[in-house]
């Protein structure tokens, strides 16, 4: 079965909005690194309606990298009350139950799923425990408001799998739900 892979960037106060903003003077080989070892080890996307529309409005006009090479060709699965289709940057729109269909997602043959930011599809994924690992990487910097991590949510416990330091101060926390 394929694990469901969740990637966030996080300040120290909890942000999780404008990562371009407050993330860029940490983003090193380290970083680069770790993201190229998340990114080769799945084969499709899991995103939210906002993620999925940010990305789709900046990737596609980038190229030159394996990296980005990786992540414009790969299938996106969108998770969205609102969008009407998702076909834009090989994207496609999971209609019906989310939790059912990211479990389906799970079954099938192939790499990891990975997901980008947290938000409302959260919610889903940690009730129906569709998440195997979540990737927090910690900045070493203060953004002093913006969308927190998880907001909202209910009370949850993770185990921690393993931490991971940069030389930039960044730490990765790798946990999976208990």
């Amino acid at each position: 079965m394929r694990k469901l892979i969740e990637s966030t960037f996080v300040t120290l106060d909890g942000v999780i909005s404008d990562p371009h903003v407050w993330g860029r003077p940490y983003w090193d080989d380290e970083h680069g690194a770790y993201a190229n070892k998340l990114m080769f080890a799945a084969d499709t996307l899991l995103l939210g309606r906002a993620t999925y529309e940010a990305f789709a409005e900046a990737w596609p006009a980038r190229s030159g990298d394996p990296y980005t090479e990786r992540i414009n060709s790969m299938p996106k699965y969108v998770a969205s009350t609102t969008l009407k289709e998702a076909s834009a940057w090989n994207g496609t729109l999971i209609e019906g139950d989310v939790a059912t269909a990211v479990a389906e997602l799970k079954r099938q043959p192939g790499e990891n799923l990975l997901k980008f930011g947290t938000g409302r599809l959260d919610r889903t994924l940690i009730d129906n425990k569709l998440v195997d690992e979540f990737h927090f990487w910690v900045f070493p910097t203060i953004a002093g408001g913006g969308e927190r991590l998880l907001d909202g949510l209910d009370l949850t416990h993770l185990n921690l799998l393993g931490t991971t330091r940069f030389n930039s101060g960044i730490v990765v926390h790798t946990y999976g739900l208990k």
